[in-house]
């Protein structure tokens, strides 16, 4: 499936019927739409950014995208078909144009708001960083490709936990607001104290 799909109303629509299956309803539009959005950004800032460790950087447009997702729903990776010339600065350029594309008919479908969508795309970018590479290298990238991106895209922000780099989230994805769920590991809507507590593992 094409990641055209993403700025799609109509599609916008029925994927939250998607997640209602999944979820339940009575979470409420805003906050599937958000948990869904936490995991699509994620797939898809994904080739581009794990493609900075191997020199060809792959095009983040939504037609060079191709989603892969399970017969209910959930998304599971996704790949670019295209090379995008030049280096990060043409990177930031292209995924600014694609996440301005995406993130407002998302918002306007969801009723999230934007800026909040912009901060859950931060983090995906930050993390996809640290999952592809050494750290060090991850974060000066990410901080590189942000400020390429600029517009509304918070800076991303890292911290340490024991020996491990971690992000320091800038969003939060909402899924404790779904029933019998729970607040993930490093949801910054806890305390410090709390959220260190909970990561002293990964440490």
């Amino acid at each position: 499936m094409r990641a055209t799909v993403l700025a799609d109303p109509d599609w916008l629509r029925e994927d939250l019927k998607t997640a209602e299956r999944m979820y339940g309803r009575t979470a409420g539009p805003r906050v599937l739409g958000t948990v869904r959005w936490y995991s699509a950004s994620s797939v898809i800032v994904a080739p581009s950014t794990e493609s900075l460790f191997t020199g060809k950087i792959a095009d983040p447009s939504l037609d060079a995208i191709t989603l892969n997702m399970q017969p209910d729903g959930r998304y599971l990776d996704a790949r670019s078909d295209r090379v995008l010339d030049g280096g990060i600065l043409e990177l930031g350029r292209a995924m600014r144009t694609m996440l301005a594309t995406v993130i407002p008919p998302m918002a306007e479908v969801c009723g999230a708001a934007e800026n909040a969508l912009w901060a859950i795309a931060t983090d995906s970018i930050a993390n996809r960083l640290l999952w592809s590479g050494d750290a060090a290298r991850a974060v000066d990238l990410a901080g590189q490709l942000a400020e390429a991106i600029g517009t509304n895209l918070p800076q991303p922000r890292f911290t340490q936990v024991g020996r491990t780099t971690i992000v320091k989230r800038a969003s939060c994805c909402l899924i404790y607001e779904i029933p019998r769920a729970d607040k993930c590991a490093s949801c910054p809507r806890q305390t410090p104290e709390e959220r260190a507590e909970r990561l002293r593992g990964f440490g």
